[in-house]
């Protein structure tokens, strides 16, 4: 079986480092691997439509920052296939055949989409759309025989009820669509890095994001305004590493060689953290450390995009080309679920068999 790699992001703004290291820096080791035959990156432009329905401009114009955050990343057009999700409507189709073999009932109980109605304030009126949002997500993932879905921490529950309703799909109509694992960041700080407030998640809408076009300026500012811990009110207290958004971020980006180049003084990571939890060592000095390590990081990203939004036509290009090639995969899947179902009708005069 082919191993095949489908992924993505809603196009509604720019990425940040949550992205980054939750699921891109892992999409482009995937990627350089070498194990996958197959990789499609999505901009899930439909998807972001079922919230932003009335203001589609937010969507169009967020599209070219998306691919050019997956260029900037890493992401190669020659190794993966790079598409918009609207320009596949065998998506809808599969979508429409799934929403049978699921009840309004277990999407309820979905915990991410629970969660995201709550942050959007959806509880009295809830898009149809949107509440169907896990099915649509299904219908994406097995259109292009997935067999492994790189995501963050939050979408698992998505993938679960991706799993059962290929289950279901199989069990009533026969083998037809693969069954695609989850592969989540190894390290723990990467699974959901926290907002620079402090705020459980890092997300646009709360404002709480560094992105990774930020200017350098732009994350020193935020660096040094992020949430700590509240306890370490002077140098000399003892400080709490755990749940402290400084060192959440360091325990997600930073590497041995930074502490040669911007800490000498400390051997690495654990001497810090131990210096902190002592008392002695304070918020600011992390805060420049991190702030070090982070442009480090950034800088060449920063300078990628740069580059390619120099070259825009060559987006648009790139974002055609993989749409056309994604579209023919879809297309192949949708044909053989239409057969599975038995509603091929033309198909060979099957409306004219009695069997």
């Amino acid at each position: 079986m082919k191993q095949i790699i489908l992924t993505g992001d809603r196009p509604t703004g720019r990425l940040h480092v949550g992205h980054y290291v939750g699921s891109l820096k892992e999409r482009v080791a995937l990627q350089n691997s070498g194990k996958f035959d197959e990789i499609y990156i999505m901009i899930a432009d439909a998807q972001a439509l079922t919230d932003n329905a009335e203001h589609p401009e937010k969507v169009r114009q967020n599209i070219m920052n998306v691919a050019l955050d997956y260029l900037a990343c890493g992401l190669d057009p020659e190794k993966s296939t790079l598409f918009i999700q609207s320009m596949i409507p065998e998506l809808t189709e599969l979508t429409f055949y799934y929403m049978n073999l699921v009840t309004v009932s277990r999407v309820q109980r979905n915990p991410t989409v629970k969660a995201e109605i709550q942050m959007r304030n959806f509880e009295a009126s809830i898009p149809v759309g949107f509440f169907c949002y896990p099915i649509s997500q299904a219908a994406d993932i097995t259109a292009f025989r997935a067999t492994a879905v790189p995501v963050g921490e939050d979408q698992l529950p998505m993938l679960e009820q991706c799993k059962e309703i290929v289950h279901k799909f199989n069990a009533v109509y026969g083998d037809t669509l693969v069954d695609p694992q989850i592969i989540l960041p190894k390290n723990q700080a990467c699974l959901r890095l926290p907002g620079i407030d402090g705020k459980a998640k890092m997300s646009k809408s709360l404002g709480n994001c560094i992105y990774l076009s930020d200017s350098p300026e732009d994350i020193r500012t935020k660096v040094m305004s992020m949430f700590t811990d509240p306890t370490h009110l002077r140098r000399e207290d003892p400080g709490h590493t755990e749940g402290n958004p400084v060192f959440i971020y360091l325990d997600a980006f930073c590497r041995p060689e930074y502490f040669p180049e911007f800490l000498p003084e400390y051997s690495g990571l654990d001497e810090l953290k131990a210096h902190y939890q002592r008392g002695g060592l304070g918020d600011v000095k992390v805060k420049k450390f991190l702030n070090n390590v982070l442009q480090a990081e950034l800088a060449p990203i920063r300078q990628r995009r740069e580059d390619w939004e120099k070259r825009l036509p060559d987006v648009y290009e790139i974002l055609r080309v993989g749409s056309e090639t994604a579209r023919r995969t879809a297309a192949a899947t949708l044909r053989d679920v239409r057969h599975a179902m038995r509603i091929d009708y033309f198909e060979d005069n099957n409306l004219l068999r009695k069997d």
